[in-house]
């Protein structure tokens, strides 16, 4: 799996060990990841057994979630998929535009791993020959490979002063996890395609402060859709990430969006993500969710991502201000319809009831 800042890999245990209580006393079928980012969490629930449709606003979540999600691991085994990246893996390298912008303006990719990524992203296209779901498996795995060998500290806004340890290796391509089963890719804004929906369970981790995911990956949505945009900044970013907001990102029209979102959804079963970096405090989502009946609130401390950690610097690599906390507090808001379902999370030692 790539890294990400919101994948919630770390919590994964806890957020389906939730799923799976809600599941024992009412069994579930199916569920909507709406915000699905890495598809981590929609993986997981697919794992489960339970058929997923997994949605998110761009491109590259798309194309991950198409990997992770929607293929069927029976109709892409092993032994179909690695004759394919063996054939990929001897391509020699072809420098052009993304090395030059990525590799050599910015420094996120060693020129040698650069040149080849490009050899290998235009030759996925003659490989998948109209087959969309194999190009997004191939893409998944060009972008596993690509995450092994960058030299970030797990996001893209900046890359570091020197090259990583790992950014010396030489990429490889590798099958990637996919599941046998059916899921459900989709690829919309949330706020419009969620009253389109309908499920057991949704599962809701939607962007909490200013940051926007494709500012965070925005190396990720040029390689998936290999479309040479406009740049900008030392970090070479799309110039679409000045331009595409979400109402998620902005203070003023977190809240609204928030209730916008929660009033058009249609399941008996709702967990929401969340922590607090937000821009909403706790007692505020407490007060939307009861709309839904009963309500459930978890939370454990967590780790912040390591560039958090280290802290900020500055082009000439010297530090500037100073990292104000290593962890956060993680939330799990659960809104259900069912009082037994409602008494069994309630009976959680990590849950505390929350009204």
């Amino acid at each position: 799996m790539v890294k990400y800042i919101g994948s919630k890999r770390a919590l994964l245990p806890w957020i389906i060990g939730v799923v799976e209580q809600i599941n024992a006393v009412k069994p579930l079928k199916d569920a909507v990841d709406l915000f699905s980012g890495s598809a981590r969490v929609g993986h997981a629930l697919k794992q489960m057994g339970l058929f997923v449709t997994a949605n998110d606003l761009h491109t590259y979540a798309r194309v991950l979630a198409q990997a992770l999600v929607q293929a069927n691991r029976t109709q892409y085994p092993p032994e179909r998929l690695e004759p394919i990246l063996k054939r990929l893996h001897r391509l020699k390298g072809q420098s052009g535009w993304f090395t030059r912008t990525y590799c050599q303006e910015s420094r996120f990719i060693q020129p040698h791993n650069g040149a080849r990524i490009e050899a290998i992203r235009e030759r996925i296209e003659l490989e998948a020959a109209g087959d969309e779901i194999l190009r997004a498996i191939l893409l998944f795995s060009l972008m596993i490979a690509a995450d092994k060998v960058d030299s970030t500290t797990g996001i893209q806004m900046a890359y570091l002063k020197r090259w990583a340890p790992r950014s010396f290796n030489e990429l490889r391509l590798e099958y990637p996890p996919l599941l046998p089963g059916d899921g459900l890719a989709l690829q919309a804004d949330a706020l419009e395609i969620a009253p389109q929906l309908r499920a057991d369970l949704f599962y809701l981790d939607p962007p909490y402060n200013q940051h926007s995911y494709l500012g965070n990956y925005h190396l990720w949505e040029t390689l998936v859709r290999w479309d040479n945009p406009p740049t900008y900044g030392v970090a070479r970013k799309r110039t679409e990430v000045q331009e595409r907001k979400s109402p998620f990102n902005s203070k003023r029209g977190a809240k609204s969006a928030m209730e916008k979102l929660l009033f058009s959804l249609r399941a008996p079963h709702l967990v929401l993500s969340f922590n607090n970096e937000g821009f909403f405090r706790t007692e505020e989502i407490e007060a939307l969710l009861r709309e839904w009946g009963y309500v459930v609130r978890m939370s454990q401390p967590h780790r912040r991502y390591v560039g958090a950690r280290i802290g900020i610097y500055n082009p000439q690599g010297q530090k500037v201000g100073r990292v104000s906390h290593t962890e956060n507090e993680e939330y799990l808001f659960v809104a259900t319809h069912s009082k037994k379902v409602y008494q069994a999370l309630c009976s959680r030692e990590t849950g505390r009831l929350a009204g």
